[in-house]
């Protein structure tokens, strides 16, 4: 006997589920050398020269930078990192000179809760990071009316 629930079942593509590596609609990945790089103002999250980044530094030396950071434009030039700062670093290490990324224009509040929402899932955050990085992004949404 076939189970009614399976037809409800749809099917996500892996395109769906993981992306293609591709930029949204109407945007483009660019390199820019490192030097233009800026950190985030008040980025919660360590950026550690350990295992784990020695692994990300290998794997970009043999592979490339597989997915572009998401910067938007510093107000004293070049370019404020939003998300991928670990590659950035391990770019530096590498001794490359340029990384990839998506240059997007959005307000501070946005740039938050983005900067937020890429890093919050990693395994080696420390309590006290994860508590400013939601209170960061608590803050945030308050501005933007979000409850």
């Amino acid at each position: 006997m076939k189970s009614k629930s399976a037809g409800k079942v749809k099917l996500t593509s892996f395109d769906d589920l993981f992306g293609t590596g591709e930029a949204a609609a109407g945007e483009t990945v660019t390199s820019v050398p490192l030097s233009q790089l800026h950190t985030f103002k008040d980025h919660p999250f360590r950026v550690l020269d350990d295992e784990k980044m020695q692994e990300t530094v290998e794997s970009v030396k043999r592979y490339g930078v597989l997915m572009p950071g998401i910067v938007r434009l510093h107000p004293a030039g070049g370019y404020e990192v939003i998300a991928g700062h670990r590659r950035w670093r391990a770019c530096e290490l590498a001794g490359l000179t340029e990384m990839p990324v998506i240059i997007r224009e959005m307000d501070d509040d946005t740039a938050v809760v983005l900067m937020v929402d890429t890093n919050i899932q990693r395994e080696d955050i420390l309590p006290s990071e994860k508590a400013k990085a939601y209170r960061m992004k608590y803050e945030a949404m308050k501005h933007q009316g979000i409850p």
